[in-house]
């Protein structure tokens, strides 16, 4: 079963359940899928979707940090109960040691030396990792192993 057939299903028994917080969460991912695929005229596959979950849950936390800026604790905790709905439908992400270990391995295989280089680093690391680690931590890995 693919990832948006899962949620789909999930969005179902949502329904069933009248979990209205749940299914809310759930429907802008579907929206964001649905109107991704109508302006690009696409299918989307898994990766696809991983990455707008990736999108709309770096979007929450920008929101709950001007939430609790602005202590509004009610909207923040509402804004977190949708990343904690969002994060269910991420892969299991690669650890902080293997994104290390797999920003070495791509850094030496290109030869790259210095923080010039990171453009090129970062295409290379994001089409390998995508989905599969949080790219602030890749950008944060590539960035130390080209100062070294």
């Amino acid at each position: 079963m693919s990832l948006k057939d899962q949620i789909t299903e999930d969005m179902k028994t949502a329904m069933r359940a009248r979990d209205s917080e749940r299914l809310g969460a759930i429907r802008l991912l579907l929206a964001a899928a649905k109107q991704k695929e109508v302006d690009e005229r696409v299918v989307l596959d898994d990766i696809a979707m991983v990455a707008i979950v990736d999108k709309l849950i770096k979007q929450r936390k920008d929101s709950v940090a001007a939430y609790l800026q602005a202590q509004r604790q009610d909207l923040a905790d509402k804004e977190s109960f949708e990343i904690a709905v969002l994060q269910a439908y991420l892969p299991q992400r690669l650890s902080r040691d293997e994104v290390t270990a797999a920003v070495a391995a791509i850094v030496a295989s290109l030869g790259a030396k210095g923080p010039a280089d990171m453009g090129r680093v970062m295409g290379a690391v994001k089409s390998q990792l995508a989905g599969k680690a949080d790219m602030a931590l890749v950008s944060q890995a590539v960035k130390a192993a080209l100062a070294s």
